[in-house]
């Protein structure tokens, strides 16, 4: 297939999406039951936002046009080590490789073994041809190339396994957010979704809050909040009483709102329903703490002019655009360069 040919069954593939599709519904189904993470809401917020951010057809030529792509590249099998904390968290990697002419070879997580294959059984009733450019293994074999996704311990087995291999390892990063105490009711809403949004399971969630000292939580408190809805999930609903519990029982100073619990600690990484925070006296000495620990952190988000940089608007974290690549590492400018 041509660059444009390849261009084409992806941008049909996302108006795909966008519509009815009742084995992708039955899917979602078979995903919530098997992983109570994975509502069928949570599911759909993904799957569109992979429609509208990643298979938008203008999209993709703009962000395509940025790289030497050419039709005649010789393909490499590239092998793919998916992460499972949110549905399709992989996809942006299998679309890399896929754009750049080269074979895909994924595993899949064991957290979501069943999205994935039905995005590629929608992609072959496009174009079968498709189907030469994706492999789905419970083992990585005969590979030249390898992308792999998992935590600080996976990632040190990675790193050694796949050491003689041309290869992108990531490991864990956390999203967090700068305040200043001016935010609006609307933005301290939208930050909302930033941390509860898939349950602030993916890297992109924020974690960790910076706030002015003196900082006046009950705003926040209170719009976060409108987020309870959250406690509806068993699976959330019980780290958030276990977390309750132990932090009273450790004599653990904590703010609550029902919802979440927001925790004094240095940490960028937080428990489930738990939201660290640190004060500050001047915003330049979080802008020294983001850049002295800019490996552990996925993505910033903050007000306008606040922190200086690559950072994202409150609501936005969980909606990157196709060039907004994990780690920082360009996974097209890898995969083309193979």
């Amino acid at each position: 297939m041509t660059i444009s040919e390849r261009i084409e069954v992806l941008a049909q593939l996302g108006d795909h999406l966008k519509g009815q599709d009742e084995y992708l519904e039955a899917v979602m189904k078979r995903t919530a039951f098997h992983n109570g993470w994975f509502t069928e809401e949570n599911q759909r917020v993904a799957i569109l936002e992979i429609a509208n951010q990643f298979l938008d057809r203008e999209k993709l030529r703009n962000w395509l046009a940025r790289y030497e792509l050419k039709d005649t590249t010789t393909p490499k099998t590239v092998g793919i080590v998916m992460a499972g904390n949110i549905p399709l968290v992989g996809f942006h990697d299998w679309l890399c490789v896929f754009v750049a002419g080269h074979k895909a070879q994924v595993k899949l997580s064991e957290k979501d073994p069943y999205l994935f294959p039905c995005l590629l059984k929608a992609l072959k009733e496009i174009d079968e041809r498709t189907l030469a450019y994706t492999e789905v293994t419970d083992r990585l074999s005969g590979f030249e190339a390898v992308i792999a996704t998992g935590s600080n311990n996976s990632a040190r087995y990675f790193e050694a396994y796949f050491s003689k291999f041309p290869h992108i390892i990531r490991k864990n990063r956390n999203g967090v957010a700068v305040l200043n105490g001016k935010e609006s009711k609307a933005e301290l809403a939208a930050l909302g979704k930033d941390v509860f949004s898939y349950f602030g399971l993916g890297c992109r969630n924020i974690a960790k809050l910076y706030v002015p000292e003196n900082y006046d939580f009950d705003p926040l408190l209170e719009a976060l909040h409108e987020y309870r809805q959250v406690v509806l999930n068993t699976k959330y609903k019980n780290n958030f009483d276990y977390n309750y519990a132990l932090f009273v029982l450790n004599k653990v100073a904590f703010k609550a709102n029902g919802c979440i619990l927001l925790v004094e600690d240095p940490s960028l990484q937080s428990r489930i329903a738990c939201l660290h925070y640190e004060s500050y006296k001047e915003v330049d000495t979080v802008k020294d703490d983001l850049k002295g620990r800019a490996e552990e952190i996925q993505c910033v988000v903050s007000g306008e002019e606040l922190i200086e940089g690559n950072t994202y608007a409150f609501g936005k974290a969980q909606e990157p655009e196709l060039w907004d690549y994990p780690d920082g590492v360009d996974t097209l400018a890898f995969t083309a360069s193979l």
